[in-house]
């Protein structure tokens, strides 16, 4: 097909599909595929929880032995206020809801599910979004959120995240609009995240 010399300028100049796209591998609509990926490999969820060779060991031990924890109250009212939080997120900050597991680059066992995703219309960056319900005030961050994030940035390859959360009182909102924090990408702690998470992944190919 004849393409004359101002398309080729054109297609040349057109953006790029963000590279996550290409690791997709499950969607959390389909749970019981999004469950059996997410349990063979390392998700932000587990990151999260990495701190020690300790933490490590008993990672690994919930991950090939299943927990007794099937969710609570606190945890269903997250459920129901996630999609209104996320509609928040879309209208005042353009990040769009997310259902879908990515792998890392080169790394199909390292997973997250960030729960909004933006590619910056100045930067070309990718955004993330997480979203948070608490009973407590916070003053900062927990850091074992800031571990999940950090673990999604990498995993997504994104250079910011949108910390977003809600806090209520008995399960009531106590404020009209929920808080949010912008957290910027950190390596140095990725790749400690990276080092015990894999780690993990050894001690479970070998139980």
């Amino acid at each position: 097909m004849l393409t004359f010399p101002w398309e080729e300028e054109q297609q040349a100049a057109a953006p790029q599909p963000p590279a996550y796209l290409k690791r997709v591998v499950a969607d959390s609509n389909d749970r019981v595929a999004w469950i059996r990926a997410r349990s063979r490999g390392v998700t932000a969820t587990d990151a999260a929880r990495l701190t020690t060779r300790k933490s490590v060991e008993n990672t690994a031990y919930d991950k090939l032995n299943g927990n007794n924890f099937g969710g609570n109250a606190y945890t269903d009212h997250g459920k129901i206020r996630e999609p209104e939080i996320a509609a928040w997120v879309l209208r005042e900050h353009n990040i769009a809801p997310s259902t879908t597991l990515f792998h890392a680059h080169g790394r199909p066992l390292h997973l997250a599910t960030p729960d909004g995703i933006a590619v910056n219309s100045a930067t070309g960056e990718t955004e993330l979004a997480e979203i948070k319900t608490t009973n407590k005030a916070w003053r900062s961050i927990p850091r074992h959120y800031l571990r999940q994030v950090w673990w999604q940035q990498y995993v997504l390859g994104a250079e910011r995240t949108l910390v977003v959360w809600e806090q209520h009182s008995e399960f009531v909102p106590v404020a009209r609009e929920p808080e949010c924090r912008w957290v910027d990408r950190d390596d140095n702690e990725i790749a400690q995240l990276v080092h015990l998470a894999d780690q993990l992944l050894d001690l479970m190919r070998r139980r």
